[in-house]
């Protein structure tokens, strides 16, 4: 267990700006061009014009390089450029990163993004068609040959022994599920906007890898997103109400692998997000007590439950019943089941109009979101608050 102190990051730096583009099935474009729409969109969000920012932020895995965007955007010089591995893990690092150049003023405005056509283009949810020799791809040789393919059936492993290990049905996921698909009805901006779910709904729906059934698992979908972070002293004076990054993390738990960490003495919770949790929570000193909205990364609906537990909202399979009694209000943008799926960027984006007080489901007087990253690999989180 990490023994760290609380780290000096929070509140030094802010997000000030959020933009997207529409989030299809299909969007008749290039990954380029939805990354510099979604850019340019956040900056104009935050009053901001190209020229300002010196500084870029992505996924090891998007294939718009930051020269290009910088080009494509018109930008000027840059003084830091990063990216994050680890697929949906690196949402909210990528906005840890920024913040961390801006603390250590390398950089004084920095945009992090994320594109892709990841329904009418390469899936995700297809699983491992072709990769090339790496040490990180010898944990994927002790699950392929057995028929574990895809994510679903990654997951599903750990979701069976969390049911057996708690005395629950498949029913316990569908909770998220639900609630999830209420948010999104009434999100113009969702892919499910107008499309509520049941209970009755979720138990319908087929199997994918049991004990998953179609409406655990997220969407698949083509956009962009895009942030900009900037620091306290410079958010102040500009165009919306800044969303001060209070605490950020990254964690890696013991014996992590992505998505096939099967060799753990237990399966039935989130090692990595354990380690997130704890320095959320000494960073910002707040608690559970203290969170007004939850931005959980719901790419299957049992690593909800399971974060739930890590970061202590509750005890350990206690999870469904929490969520199902709607204790905290959960993606309240829809999710990646109900809204999007875009590697977790657009819940950073709902956590700031939250913060700000204009989201389509604002929780009266919410003033500290806690958000999370992809879970089941090296993640990531982040408590984003209210000014003052």
């Amino acid at each position: 267990m990490s023994a760290r102190a609380r780290d000096s990051l929070g509140g030094r730096a802010a997000v000030v700006g959020i933009g997207a583009t529409e989030f299809s099935k299909d969007s008749g474009r290039s990954e380029l061009r939805l990354a510099v729409e979604a850019v340019r969109a956040a900056l104009d969000d935050a009053g901001l014009a190209p020229g300002d920012v010196d500084g870029l932020v992505t996924f090891t895995m998007d294939t718009s390089p930051e020269i290009t965007v910088a080009q494509a955007c018109g930008m000027g010089e840059l003084s830091f450029f990063s990216r994050v591995h680890y697929g949906g893990g690196a949402a909210c690092a990528t906005v840890q990163q920024a913040a961390l150049a801006v603390a250590a003023g390398v950089a004084e405005v920095v945009v992090c993004y994320r594109a892709f056509n990841e329904r009418s283009g390469r899936r995700f949810g297809a699983g491992v068609r072709h990769r090339e020799p790496s040490a990180e791809g010898v944990a994927l040789g002790w699950a392929l040959p057995f028929g574990l393919l895809t994510p679903a059936s990654w997951v599903a492993m750990a979701a069976q022994r969390y049911l057996h290990a708690h005395g629950l049905t498949p029913e316990a996921f569908g909770h998220v599920a639900v609630v999830d698909r209420k948010y999104a009805a009434t999100n113009p901006a969702a892919w499910f906007h107008g499309r509520p779910i049941t209970l009755a709904d979720h138990a319908a729906s087929r199997w994918i890898a049991e004990p998953l059934r179609l409406l655990d698992c997220c969407q698949e979908t083509d956009g962009g997103q895009a942030l900009v972070v900037t620091s306290l002293e410079r958010a102040r004076g500009l165009r919306r109400p800044p969303a001060v990054i209070a605490a950020a993390a990254q964690g890696s738990g013991r014996a992590q692998e992505q998505m096939t960490s099967f060799y753990r003495d237990d399966l039935t919770g989130l090692p990595e997000m354990g380690v997130v949790a704890r320095q959320l929570w000494r960073t910002s000193g707040c608690g559970p007590a203290d969170i007004d909205v939850g931005i959980l990364y719901d790419h299957f609906t049992p690593f909800v439950l399971m974060q739930l537990e890590e970061f202590g909202f509750c005890g350990r399979g206690e999870a469904p019943d929490f969520v199902a009694a709607e204790r905290l209000p959960l993606n309240t943008h829809g999710g990646q089941l109900g809204e999007a799926y875009l590697h977790g960027m657009n819940g950073v984006a709902e956590a700031v109009r939250q913060v700000r007080g204009t989201s389509v489901n604002q929780v009266p007087g919410a003033s500290r979101v806690l958000v999370t990253a992809g879970t089941g690999v090296p993640t990531s989180g982040l408590v984003l608050a209210a000014d003052g």
